[in-house]
């Protein structure tokens, strides 16, 4: 799949970004997926599910030891439930907890 990786990985990222220009000091009203918090779950956050990786072998498998960083949690977080093979991501931009620019 990607020849230059044909030794190893040590890391692997998935992403998300929203522009944010802090017009008049505030922070964007721009939402992230479809605007809740990834702790209203199921049916109500985005979410990327049956995260797999490739292995050596190419045998698929669950990634382990997932670190997560929202850099502006009270705008856009992300929660991660391996257990159920989910990783959940949103948020609504600016709202009462998130209302400047940092």
């Amino acid at each position: 799949m990607f020849s230059y990786l044909s030794e190893n990985a040590w890391m692997i990222q998935w992403g998300g970004e929203v522009v944010n220009f802090g017009s008049h000091g505030h922070h964007t009203t721009t939402q992230m997926g479809n605007g809740h918090f990834p702790k209203q779950g199921f049916g109500k956050a985005s979410y990327i599910r049956h995260i797999e990786i490739l292995d050596e072998s190419s045998n698929s498998r669950t990634p382990k030891d997932l670190n997560t960083i929202a850099a502006q949690n009270s705008c856009y977080d992300i929660l991660t439930n391996i257990d159920d093979d989910f990783l959940y991501y949103d948020g609504p931009g600016r709202n009462k907890n998130c209302p400047y620019n940092d």
